[in-house]
């Protein structure tokens, strides 16, 4: 019950800031965080929370399959946006260099594209892993309490940890590129709240997988699920709760003055 209201509190919090982004969309913070990209990052974030559910869920066929793919793929799509945001502030800045070509990487859409890319080959990898080893329903037979427990075996561990490397190689790749245009000037740089999202997201995953290796039976799906909650909770909190702070409390620091201050100094 804690994890379901926990899931069910997060994702109905995430729309609501998606409704607060999509009310001041035309004010400058907005703006300037690129509207597309915010949008379907706070829309995969809504199914990241809601993907937990699939794992708290009585285990059949359909959750056990359903589970590991919209897992695999929501997640994928959430973190490939972030990278997409950090390349962009990244070219945003170079835009404004002399003699710079990146203004046509902007006007292209190559962000988007890296997204679309990044998304299609998680999707390839799940297609792999349902084709050859799917996951089924299995038993757990807990000796000392005389229990049988039903959950969901992954069928192939390594298909499974191909699709959780890919996104660590994607939060990897995210941090990096964040971590680099950390000190572009303000009026572009949203990278410092995009690298400390993706430590955050980085350290939650390096810890779950020595604690989920610990664990069996239903422990081991409420490790699982306090992971998903945990790291999409760091994407949300660290990238926009800021910006929300700003939009409702702040609302002299969003206007296009104060941009034009930040750029002349």
């Amino acid at each position: 019950m804690v994890l379901t209201l926990m899931a069910l509190f997060f994702s109905a919090f995430t729309t609501v800031v998606l409704g607060i982004f999509v009310k001041h969309r035309d004010t400058p913070i907005v703006k300037a965080n690129n509207q597309n990209l915010i949008y379907i990052l706070l829309i995969s974030l809504i199914f990241c929370f809601l993907c937990a559910l699939l794992f708290i869920e009585h285990p059949n066929s359909a959750t056990c399959v359903l589970q590991q793919i919209t897992f695999g793929v929501v997640f994928t799509l959430a973190v490939s946006t972030v990278l997409a945001k950090t390349v962009t502030v990244l070219f945003a800045f170079k835009v404004t260099t002399p003699g710079t070509r990146m203004r046509y990487f902007l006007v292209s859409g190559v962000p988007n594209y890296i997204i679309a890319i990044c998304t299609l080959i998680q999707i390839i990898l799940c297609t792999i892993w349902l084709q050859f080893s799917p996951p089924f329903v299995d038993k757990y037979v807990h000796s000392e309490h005389s229990q049988i427990i039903i959950v969901c075996n992954k069928g192939s561990v390594t298909a499974f940890y191909c699709v959780l490397g890919y996104h660590g190689s994607l939060a990897i790749a995210s941090f990096i590129v964040a971590f680099l245009a950390r000190n572009l000037p303000d009026t572009f740089n949203d990278a410092k709240l995009l690298t400390f999202s993706m430590l955050l997201f980085c350290s939650v995953w390096i810890t779950f997988l020595p604690v989920y290796h610990s664990t069996k039976g239903k422990i081991m799906v409420a490790v699982e699920v306090l992971s998903i909650l945990a790291s999409s909770a760091s994407l949300l909190g660290c990238i926009f709760i800021p910006k929300c702070y700003i939009i409702l409390l702040r609302p002299e620091r969003n206007s296009l003055q104060k941009l034009r201050e930040k750029t002349s100094s």
